[in-house]
Order: C-alpha cells, then structure tokens, then sequence
C-alpha cells in the first residue's frame, strides 16, 4: 500500500526477467501499482504478460538488443521513445538505445544504436517539448550516462548528452537499464546532484513522494 504523503508507486525494470514475476507472481506483492516502465533488454512477451497481470499503464524504451519490437512489439504497452509524456502530474522523458558498438549491415546502422551524435541529435528534437513543459521530472533511457555507473568498452559507455540534460533540467529521477548494476558490484541507487540515479536490472518498486 501507497503510504500517506507519497504521490506514485512505479515498478521499473530492464535487462533481466524475473522468475518471481514469471512463475510465482504475488498480486499482492504488486498491489497499488500506478505505472510500468521498462528500461529495454526485456522479450516481448514478458512486457505483454505484465501489461496482462498489472493493471497499470507500461511504458517502454527500446534496449539495443530489442530488434523483435520492430515486427513484435509488447501488447498493451506504450512506447515513449522520443517522448515527452505526462502521467498524473509527472512529466516522463524516454530516450531509449545505447551508444553504436555493431554494425547491422554494410548499409545501414544497427536498431536501437546511436552515436553521440545522434543522441544529441535526438534531444535537440525535443527541444519544443521540453520547453513547453519546462522539463521533466523522470529521464528514462536504456544506457546510462557518461561516467555515472557506465562501463569502459564502447558498448556500455554512457552518453554525455545525458549528463548535459540532466544539469540542465534537473530531474527527480533518472531510469536507465544495460548495466546489470554492473554485474553486482555497483548500488541499485546513486545520487547525482539533485538527481536520483536508478539502475532499473530485474525489477525495483520506486514509491515516489509528493512534492513539499
């Protein structure tokens, strides 16, 4: 149950799917559910199945190893990616992908892989909505940003452009996946700045409190 003085309850996730959720799921354990957003790497399916056994809203961003969303994309769920979107009073903004590491053919570039660049490239899109809105409240992305809980080999290195959003906007919370909290050596939760990092792998209940 929601505590008094708390405005949302979200179940975030990425990465990893949880047997507990697949094969033992607690209704209970998920009561007062307001809102699913999955931070990318999950099947399909298993998106479809949550949207099934929660009655909330899911959102999603893409992770880079997402390609079955093109012709397969998780049933009543609501993709975000390149969104600005407002969900009881909270502005949500998805940015999905993880910096170019592949190549898909000789062609054309990878799904769901973007180079600084690019991602750049992406937020300046946004550039009206952000102002309309005057920011956001929760950043959701599948990579993280550089040099907060990223990795060193060019797959899992983070996007500076991420960093300049949030110095800029600064956000409440800050959603990404890909890391696999870093294979277990890293905190599910880091501060920056004023900013809440949150590395979304398996699934975490974030109980968000009311603004003073």
């Amino acid at each position: 149950m929601l505590k008094r003085g708390y405005q949302m309850r979200i179940l975030i996730m990425s990465d990893t799917e949880s047997e507990y959720i697949w094969e033992h799921f607690d209704a209970e354990h998920f009561e007062n559910i307001d809102l699913v957003i999955s931070c990318g790497d999950l099947r399909s399916n298993y998106l479809s199945y949550i949207a099934s056994m929660i009655h909330a809203p899911v959102f999603y961003v893409h992770g880079n190893h997402d390609t079955e969303y093109i012709d397969n994309p998780p049933g009543g769920c609501d993709s975000i990616e390149d969104k600005l979107v407002l969900f009881k009073g909270l502005r949500i903004l998805g940015l999905g992908g993880s910096m170019k590491y592949g190549y898909h053919s000789k062609y054309s570039a990878p799904p769901f892989q973007y180079t600084e660049r690019q991602m750049a490239k992406r937020i300046r899109k946004l550039k009206y909505q952000l102002y309309s809105k005057k920011g956001f409240d929760i950043l959701v992305t599948h990579a993280p940003a550089y040099g907060i809980n990223d990795g060193d080999d060019i797959c899992h290195t983070g996007f500076k452009s991420f960093v300049s959003l949030i110095d800029k906007y600064k956000p409440r919370y800050f959603l990404h996946g890909h890391m696999h909290l870093k294979f277990g050596r890293t905190p599910r939760l880091v501060k920056y700045i004023d900013t809440m990092v949150i590395d979304a792998t398996g699934y975490y209940i974030l109980d968000i409190p009311e603004l003073e």
